[in-house]
């Protein structure tokens, strides 16, 4: 083996809740005009696990975690709703989960434990990224248009996706909720 070549090479995942159409293409419109730099590699979602590096060969073991985890949780709806922001500490613009949100904590708990686990460097708190690290009048301006902003759809599964050498995430696989557990509407 040559030096500087890892024989356990990482790759950096994440686990998300993908948003349908047309809800994809409206916060993915708000986030190009609010001039999000990461607006053309990381589509709208909301978030169970941020980018996470594990070792490539932990791959199988953390897609049978994923399935496990799936299949606990049953299919629940989701309502976003207005906006909210993390400002100061944060520079951040989002759509509120107003509801379904007791059902993402609890699948983000889930998902956050065995080969995943690791210590969350602030609560969890679902949400959909309209604008991050952008100028003040513009998370002012994305704060503005999601006033009213309010939809409903159903959350039939969440995606484990792979960030490539470029940056951008991609999506590697699907997973089903498919429990008889009921997490509520809240």
């Amino acid at each position: 083996m040559s030096r500087g070549v890892s024989a356990d090479p990482q790759i950096t995942v994440g686990v998300v809740i993908a948003l349908p159409e047309p809800v994809h293409s409206e916060l993915a419109a708000m986030r190009h005009r609010a001039g999000d730099p990461q607006a053309a590699s990381v589509p709208p979602h909301v978030t169970l696990l941020p980018p996470t590096a594990i070792s490539a060969a932990a791959l199988p073991e953390v897609e049978e975690h994923l399935a496990r985890v799936a299949e606990k949780f049953p299919p629940f709806w989701m309502h976003l709703s207005g906006p909210g922001t993390f400002r100061p500490v944060s520079q951040v613009v989002f759509v509120q989960v107003a509801a379904g949100l007791s059902a993402c904590e609890q699948i983000e708990a889930a998902v956050r434990s065995g080969p995943l686990w690791s210590e969350a460097p602030f609560p969890y708190h679902p949400h959909a990224t309209v604008a991050h690290d952008v100028p003040a009048a513009a998370l002012d301006a994305a704060y503005d248009a999601l006033r009213g902003y309010d939809v409903t759809f159903p959350v039939a599964g969440f995606t484990m996706f792979e960030q490539d050498a470029a940056g951008v995430w991609q999506p590697q696989r699907q997973f089903t909720l498919d429990g008889a557990q009921d997490v509520g509407h809240t």
